[in-house]
């Protein structure tokens, strides 16, 4: 066993093999450690937001704990449809930022034309 261990490891294919493995290895190892790492962004109130209110997002504070508390009881609709959903909802993270028209509750929604979507948890119909 331990001559055919030698002659697979003195075969000259094999050493080439190997070595292009190990380079292969190394470079994807150098390419990982030197990826810049990103800090998450926060905008706290979309209605509003400018450049200047882009903020990592506060440590020990998740995503959905803040969101949950900037939009509790608003509704948001697309100007290209006559649904609105609740910030949460799956089709409401379908909805591109630039056609997002913000309800400050689902009653003004109703007055705006805008009925409840058919795919939102949480919407009576």
């Amino acid at each position: 066993m331990l001559t055919q261990f030698k002659n697979f490891i003195n075969n000259p294919d094999t050493f080439i093999i190997l070595a292009i493995i190990l380079v292969a290895l190394i470079f994807f190892g150098i390419g990982r450690l030197t990826t810049p790492t990103k800090e998450p962004i926060l905008i706290k109130n979309l209605e509003k937001a400018s450049v200047e209110d882009i903020k990592p997002l506060e440590e020990g504070i998740s995503e959905e704990e803040t969101y949950q508390g900037d939009y509790e009881g608003k509704v948001l609709g697309s100007v290209n449809s006559d649904k609105y959903h609740l910030p949460d909802c799956p089709g409401a993270k379908q909805i591109s930022e630039k056609n997002i028209i913000w309800f400050d509750s689902i009653e003004d929604a109703e007055k705006a034309g805008y009925k409840p979507a058919g795919n939102c948890p949480g919407l009576t119909q």
